[in-house]
C-alpha cells in the first residue's frame, strides 16, 4: 500500500480511468468520437462500445446506448459538466486544433495558465475538454493554492506547435486527465470528495467552483454550481455520465478509501474489481486498484 495506514488522503500517484456515458444513438456517437476526436473502437458488443486512443487498448470512454435518450439541457444537469482528455504534449493539441478547423467542428478554446484547452460537445450535448498541460514548474501559485483562469487561447501559437505533421487520431499517451461535475452545493461536494474520498483542494477561489486533486496535480476533479439553483440530477432517460473511475495503486488503497467513505456515512458497494459509491447527487464513482 502506498498510503500510510490511517491516512485521509488519496495516494500521490492516483489517476483517472474511463468514463461511462449514456447516449441516444450508439452509431452516431461512435462516428463523432472517431471522426472528430480520433478515438478508435476497442470493443463493441450490443449496445456498448469501448473507445481509446490510437495504438492503445486502454478504454478512455465507454458508450452505452439508451435509444431516444434526451439530450443535455442548455445549462446542464447535476452530473457531468465535461470529461477531459489529456494529450501528451502541445504539438498534439496543435495538430488536433488544425484537424478540427479542417472539418469545421464547433469548438471553444481557453488558456487556463496551467494548461491549454479545447472544448466540444458530442451529439447528445455531453461536454468534452481536450487539453495539454504546461510544465508543472510554470504553474502559478498564490496564497498556497494554484492560480487558474479562463483566458483567450493563443490559437496561432498552438497550431504552429503542431508543425507540418498531420493529425492521425488521438495519440498514444492520451489519458483521462480530469473530470468536471455540476453539483448542487460546493460545501457538500467538498465534504464528499475532499473529506471522505481524500482528494486535496488545489483552488478554492474560482467563482462558483472548487478544484481538487491528488499528488499536487492542478486538478483531477472540478465541481461547480453553474447549472443553477433549479438544476436537478440527470434522469434515467437523459444522456448523462453513468460512472467514472479513479485508479489507485493497489487494493489496499481502495479498501482504505472505501472505509473513509463508509465512516462518513456513504454506502459503499464492494466487488472483486473494487468499490463503488454514489456522490450526493447520484453520480457513481468506481475506485479500482
Amino acid at each position: 500500500m502506498t498510503t500510510p495506514a490511517g491516512s485521509d488522503r488519496l495516494p500521490a500517484v492516483t489517476r483517472l480511468g474511463a468514463v461511462r456515458l449514456q447516449v441516444a444513438d450508439l452509431g452516431r456517437s461512435i462516428a463523432f468520437y472517431e471522426r472528430v476526436l480520433g478515438l478508435r473502437v476497442i470493443k463493441r458488443s450490443g449496445a456498448i462500445a469501448s473507445l481509446g486512443a490510437q495504438d492503445s487498448d486502454a478504454t478512455l470512454v465507454e458508450l452505452q446506448e439508451r435509444p431516444g435518450a434526451s439530450p443535455v439541457r442548455r445549462r446542464g444537469h447535476l452530473g457531468l459538466f465535461h470529461f477531459a482528455l489529456l494529450l501528451p504534449d502541445r504539438p498534439s493539441l496543435g495538430r488536433l486544433l488544425r484537424h478540427l478547423a479542417s472539418i469545421d467542428a464547433k469548438v471553444g478554446a481557453s488558456d487556463h495558465l496551467v494548461s491549454e484547452a479545447l472544448y466540444l460537445h458530442d451529439p447528445d450535448g455531453l461536454g468534452i475538454e481536450v487539453y495539454a498541460d504546461r510544465a508543472p514548474s510554470t504553474w502559478p501559485r498564490q496564497g498556497g493554492e494554484l492560480v487558474m483562469a479562463t483566458q483567450p487561447l493563443d490559437i496561432e501559437g498552438v497550431i504552429a506547435a503542431g508543425g507540418a505533421e498531420p493529425w492521425t487520431g488521438m495519440p498514444a499517451g492520451t489519458v483521462m486527465g480530469h473530470l468536471h461535475l455540476h453539483v448542487g452545493n460546493l460545501d457538500e461536494a467538498a465534504a464528499f470528495y475532499r473529506d471522505a474520498l481524500g482528494l486535496e483542494t488545489t483552488l478554492s477561489g474560482y467563482p462558483g467552483a472548487l478544484f481538487l486533486a491528488a499528488g499536487g496535480y492542478h486538478h483531477h476533479l472540478g465541481v461547480n454550481t453553474w447549472a443553477g439553483e433549479d438544476a436537478k440530477a440527470a434522469a434515467e432517460h437523459d444522456a448523462r455520465l453513468l460512472a467514472w473511475e479513479v485508479r489507485l495503486p493497489d487494493r489496499a488503497d481502495v479498501a482504505l478509501a472505501g472505509l473513509r467513505l463508509e465512516a462518513a456515512g456513504h454506502t459503499v458497494r464492494r466487488s472483486e474489481s473494487g468499490v463503488s459509491v454514489n456522490d450526493p447527487w447520484g453520480t457513481t464513482l468506481f475506485l479500482r486498484g
